[in-house]
């Protein structure tokens, strides 16, 4: 039977992230995806505005909406749990791949189409993944810098594991926003305001991420 594809996808917003971890701010995986979606949607701008790029924004704010929206069938694995192991790895991108296909099968077949893109990736949209994946790693890097702010000291491993990732995307546009948009994630609410004083002399806090090995 069809038909229960969004009343699924409505239950990301009861999946929680970082389950192993200490948050000052629980997130749930609704939340994320939303995040996500916003930043695969900035960096697609920044690509195309700052380096002449011609990413489709809004192709890649679909697919970030959905990118983990398997997990209402599968729940959150953590990290650490995922990549445990080559064989455990393997496992769970099969369960990840049933789980798509059980989601899309909670759509009636004339609208699968349209939705399968977003869990079986297609070629004509290799661009599009690659800012999702990024943003992916840029909204987790960013919660790690909210934590920290917060004196969450939980997720300083985290963070720096994260950096080092985005750092060997070599991304210009994950650079360009970090240089511009990173700051005020560590700000608090009266420093974002009109009238707040500039952040360090009007210099940003975070800089751009080295090359790998740098």
């Amino acid at each position: 039977m069809s038909g229960h594809f969004f009343a699924y996808v409505s239950r990301m917003r009861l999946i929680r992230r970082w389950s192993l971890m200490r948050s000052s701010s629980p997130e749930n995986v609704q939340e994320h995806s939303h995040r996500t979606a916003v930043l695969a949607h900035a960096l697609a701008i920044v690509g195309n505005r700052v380096f002449g790029k011609g990413f489709n924004a809004e192709r890649a704010a679909f697919l970030a909406l959905l990118h983990d929206a398997g997990e209402v069938m599968t729940g959150d694995l953590p990290t650490p749990v995922k990549y445990f192991g080559d064989g455990l790895r393997e496992a769970y991108r099969d369960i990840e791949t049933a789980a798509a296909r059980r989601l899309l099968e909670q759509l009636p077949a004339e609208f699968r189409p349209d939705y399968e893109p977003a869990f079986f990736p297609e070629e004509g949209d290799a661009d599009s993944w690659r800012l999702v994946r990024a943003a992916d790693k840029l909204c987790a890097w960013l919660k790690c810098v909210e934590e920290m702010a917060s004196g969450n000291k939980e997720f300083a491993p985290a963070e720096a594991a994260l950096r080092r990732q985005l750092g060997a995307m070599e991304m210009a546009e994950v650079n360009y926003f970090i240089e511009r948009f990173a700051p005020g994630f560590s700000l608090a609410l009266d420093e974002l305001g009109p009238l707040a004083p500039e952040v360090e002399g009007g210099r940003p806090r975070f800089t751009r991420f080295p090359p790998t090995g740098k």
